[in-house]
């Protein structure tokens, strides 16, 4: 697949950060109310109603000696759901008997989980920056759910393309200088675990997540300290393709001044010690190291919350 990548270019406002959000499909018994501020975003609620009596699904259907075998099941259910879950995400692997619901459960939460619970305004990093100092970052723009097609280089779309494309979700980040700007994204697939496996597989097996030209894209939202950033101002980038579930987060940084880079370079590489590019120098491999493990951490939390409720 060929195609030209695009720049985004945009002038900083006097006032600061600004934060950009679109709403998607607001959930009416749980959206909260809209503020100056801060906008909520929140992702709509499958319908779960029987489609033969139009009626709510409800636990509570059993009676008698039925009902307390029934809660002891769901009860063991849930218990053994959520280990899977927590274990899989820990190391690393595909999916087992146990964790197959909540694979499952994770390839609708784009349209099922608040944007401040995947995405939360502001993201605290212990020790996330160069040489072990603190991070924090503020969420300055929340992209509309949206497809993959103008998303990343070509080539990355063609690598990402037999796990296919649900939904990606995007949202950028400023540190607590408004100096450097990070866009953090979450590719829902249409994959199983297998097919996530073999695209996970030829990542690593080729090196795909650290050449220059399979870079995802930032998200410049206009009106923000991000404005400016578009992909000549990528300097460092990570991507993860999951196998315990349909996703492949990423998170690519830059400077919030504009700066063209010329050398970028993937985040694994840049947070080593001796190395010397600019964005190395200037920490942006922690940046885009950081804040993609941390929104992998409140994925996760979703998905373990999710398979913790009786459906």
């Amino acid at each position: 697949m060929a195609g030209d990548a695009a720049d985004v270019a945009a002038a900083l406002p006097v006032d600061g950060i600004v934060e950009t959000t679109a709403r998607l499909r607001p959930v009416p018994d749980q959206a909260r109310p809209l503020t100056a501020s801060r906008p909520i975003v929140t992702f709509a609620r499958p319908d779960t109603r029987d489609a033969d009596t139009a009626r709510p699904r409800l636990l509570g259907a059993l009676t008698g000696p039925r009902t307390a075998a029934a809660a002891v099941c769901v009860v063991l259910g849930i218990g053994l759901i959520g280990g899977a879950v927590t274990g899989s995400w820990l190391i690393g692997d595909g999916p087992g008997e146990g964790a197959q619901g909540a694979y499952a459960v994770a390839g609708s939460l784009w349209h099922d989980v608040p944007v401040d619970q995947l995405f939360p305004p502001t993201v605290h990093g212990p020790g996330a920056g160069p040489g072990g100092a603190d991070r924090t970052w503020t969420r300055v723009a929340v992209a509309p759910d949206s497809g993959c097609k103008d998303a990343f280089d070509p080539l990355l779309r063609k690598a990402l393309a037999p796990a296919g494309c649900l939904r990606l979700l995007r949202a950028t980040y400023t540190d607590a200088t408004r100096s450097q700007v990070t866009t953090v994204g979450l590719l829902f697939t249409r994959a199983d675990s297998a097919a996530m496996s073999a695209v996970a597989g030829r990542f690593k097996k080729e090196g795909l997540g650290r050449r220059t030209d399979l870079m995802p894209r930032p998200y410049a939202a206009e009106g923000t300290v991000a404005a400016g950033f578009g992909d000549a101002q990528r300097a460092s980038w990570t991507i993860s393709v999951r196998t315990d579930l349909p996703v492949v987060a990423y998170a690519v940084s830059g400077f919030a001044d504009g700066r063209t880079v010329t050398e970028p370079q993937p985040a694994e590489e840049a947070v080593k010690a001796g190395a010397t590019t600019a964005a190395a120098q200037a920490g942006l491999g922690n940046e885009a190291r950081g804040l993609a493990e941390r929104i992998g951490a409140a994925l996760r939390k979703s998905v373990t919350g999710a398979t913790e409720k009786p459906s």
